[in-house]
């Protein structure tokens, strides 16, 4: 069964940083996108980053371009997301998510982790 288990969620200052962690586990991810994505309330969930487990490629939603940075540690099998410059408007639910590619739609991704709350202040 695959498990996703996100941390590093909390409460931030504006222009601040946080970096989010997502342990994988429960098969081989090689062949899998990974892919952060982030609900405010009242707001649909949107992707904010995501990453090829395989190539290194990314994506970026416009919003988080040049603030966030996605990665992944295959030795530990988990996905980080580097977030700098931290803006109110970055305040939501994060969750981690798997797809067999890269996609910005959420109805791609089947298995996904828990949440961890992002709280930026101004």
């Amino acid at each position: 069964q695959v498990q996703l288990v996100e941390s590093g969620g909390g409460l931030a200052q504006a222009g601040g940083s946080l970096r989010l962690s997502c342990a994988a586990s429960g098969r081989t991810f090689s062949s899998y996108a990974f892919g952060w994505f982030r609900q405010a309330p009242g707001k649909e969930r949107e992707l904010a980053a995501a990453i090829s487990w395989n190539t290194g490629n990314t994506y970026y939603t416009d919003s988080v371009k040049g603030r966030f940075t996605i990665s992944r540690d295959n030795a530990k099998n988990t996905m980080y997301l580097q977030m700098n410059s931290l803006k109110p408007e970055d305040t939501a639910v994060y969750y981690c998510a798997t797809s067999s590619r890269i996609s910005d739609y959420f109805g791609d991704y089947n298995y996904w982790g828990q949440g961890t709350q992002v709280t930026v202040s101004s």
